[in-house]
């Protein structure tokens, strides 16, 4: 009885976060188009038809529909699904790990804020600053709700990676967009120095091995240049789960 009621406890939670994930999918289309993302009925980007109820079921209306549009047949990119899906397993992820529930959600809000960013920098390799107000907003809630990360760690890791970016960023015209420099400042609030370092140490192995993919598979050339925000925002989200041991370990091939 207690397994069972746990089990449907669980499948709520992942529905819940689902819901919001699909909300965040909403976002992540309207947003760079300068649509309003809260006001309006949803529709179908080929056809225009406004959507139903049964159409906007997360995960299960794209199943059901065969990943294509009910009503003009045009095909639905299976990342709208994937992205309900991850927002299902993070809440149930966030609410297994964290016993103190407002962790739990600042801890949801930061890696939610962190999708919408990657997923539309990646699509018009721009980071809006509402996205980042977002992110500085959770990061000063995370001041009270994670003490553990003292407040000077915090300040000087909103620093410690931004302004190295800015000033190579004003040597190197393009090298890093402004949206990157105010994105890491953001983190650094939530992270603090040491794991935002590392969050930009790990985004810059990804993110180069993926440049030089790039320039072997001749997708890109030399001069052109791709979007750096994701590759920022699971250096961030790698970092904050894992970047106490990676800091350890990296510290144990040395002494």
């Amino acid at each position: 009885m207690v397994r069972a009621l746990t089990a449907v406890v669980y499948i709520i939670i992942f529905l819940i976060g689902a819901s919001f994930f699909s909300f965040f999918n909403v976002v992540i289309y309207r947003v760079p188009r300068k649509l309003d993302f809260v006001k309006g009925r949803s529709l179908c980007p080929a056809c225009g038809h406004n959507l139903k109820g049964s159409d906007m079921i997360p995960m299960l209306s794209w199943l059901l529909s065969g990943g294509k549009c009910r009503y003009c047949k045009a095909r639905i990119s299976v990342r709208y699904a994937l992205v309900e899906l991850f927002g299902g397993l993070l809440a149930i992820g966030c609410i297994m790990n964290y016993g103190d529930r407002l962790q739990a959600l600042v801890v949801f809000a930061f890696f939610s804020i962190l999708t919408v960013i990657a997923i539309v920098d990646m699509d018009t390799m721009e980071i809006p600053n509402g996205f980042v107000i977002g992110l500085l907003t959770v990061s000063a809630v995370s001041i009270v709700v994670f003490p553990d990360i003292r407040f000077m760690q915090r300040v000087i890791g909103m620093a410690a990676v931004s302004l190295p970016l800015l000033i190579i960023a004003m040597l190197v015209p393009g090298a890093f967009g402004g949206g990157d420099i105010k994105l890491m400042a953001a983190s650094g609030l939530f992270l603090g120095w040491k794991l935002n370092l590392i969050a930009l140490f790990l985004a810059i192995i990804s993110g180069g091995g993926y440049g030089i993919y790039l320039l072997a598979a001749k997708k890109k050339g030399r001069k052109e240049h791709f979007a750096f925000g994701p590759f920022l925002c699971v250096g961030m989200a790698v970092s904050f789960l894992w970047g106490e041991r990676l800091f350890c370990w990296y510290l144990n091939l040395f002494f």
